[in-house]
């Protein structure tokens, strides 16, 4: 079951800090959607065309080029179905989406977590269960998308809900598309949503392009006092967030 969803818009152009006004917006949002578009970001319009250029050049280039970055330790090409998002899906094939993981680019995370770039001036460049991204929720805290105008992302609201209920999300020009991960939901007892959402093939090449931002590996994650009382206790158990999140792939992968 899908129908089409409208998400709050939040304008962030004031120079100044976020006004209370704006913080309470994001607030509702994250109550009641986990998901909202950011509009008057300062980040120009094209600067994220020319980002979405060189993903398409990159994943342009011949296999075996990019098989030559293939992932390690998290960072790096993924091929072809090699990700399974939904590891409940009975289809033994993986999502229809290729991607490339890169982090940190300077300090003590880049130290740890070498990425791996492609050599300079050398980017030139369905079955019942198949699905672009297959439904899941972000490993994180926070994800900011940047997406090419293609449709197909939707969200589930209610994840608890049979049949699920799908809503698509269309793109904004200029617009990030921002929801919440599951380490916020963790973070806020289940407050603040980790909404199930899924991307579905329709037809043509999507680009994307995502920032996760994460705790750091060895960060404690645990109920805020704010979130939890003799009457809402602590919905999860505290967990380091680099174990977490190495789960969370290792299920995506391995499956």
């Amino acid at each position: 079951m899908e129908t089409s969803l409208v998400l709050p818009i939040i304008d962030i152009s004031s120079p100044d800090k976020i006004s209370s006004s704006t913080a309470k917006l994001i607030r509702k949002a994250c109550l009641e959607h986990g998901f909202f578009y950011v509009k008057n970001h300062g980040i120009s319009e094209e600067l994220m065309e020319e980002v979405l250029r060189e993903s398409k050049s990159f994943f342009n280039l011949p296999l075996d080029e990019k098989m030559s970055l293939l992932r390690r330790d998290l960072l790096g090409y993924t091929p072809l179905h090699a990700e399974k998002l939904d590891p409940s899906l009975t289809s033994s094939t993986g999502d229809s989406k290729e991607s490339f993981y890169f982090g940190s680019l300077e300090g003590a995370l880049a130290q740890r977590y070498p990425n791996q770039w492609p050599p300079e001036g050398e980017v030139i460049s369905w079955d019942v269960e198949t699905y672009g991204a297959s439904a899941h929720s972000d490993y994180g805290m926070v994800t900011l998308l940047l997406t090419d105008g293609v449709p197909g992302l939707q969200v589930c609201r209610d994840k608890s809900r049979q049949p699920r209920v799908w809503e698509d999300v269309p793109g904004i020009r200029g617009a990030f598309i921002v929801n919440i991960g599951d380490m916020m939901e963790r973070w806020t007892n289940g407050l603040f949503r980790s909404t199930l959402h899924r991307v579905m093939p329709v037809g043509k090449e999507r680009y994307s392009v995502v920032f996760f931002l994460d705790p750091n590996p060895d960060c404690h994650v645990e109920c805020l006092e704010s979130c939890c009382s003799e009457t809402s206790p602590p919905r999860f158990p505290p967990i380091l967030a680099g174990d977490y999140i190495k789960e969370r792939f290792r299920l995506t992968y391995e499956s």
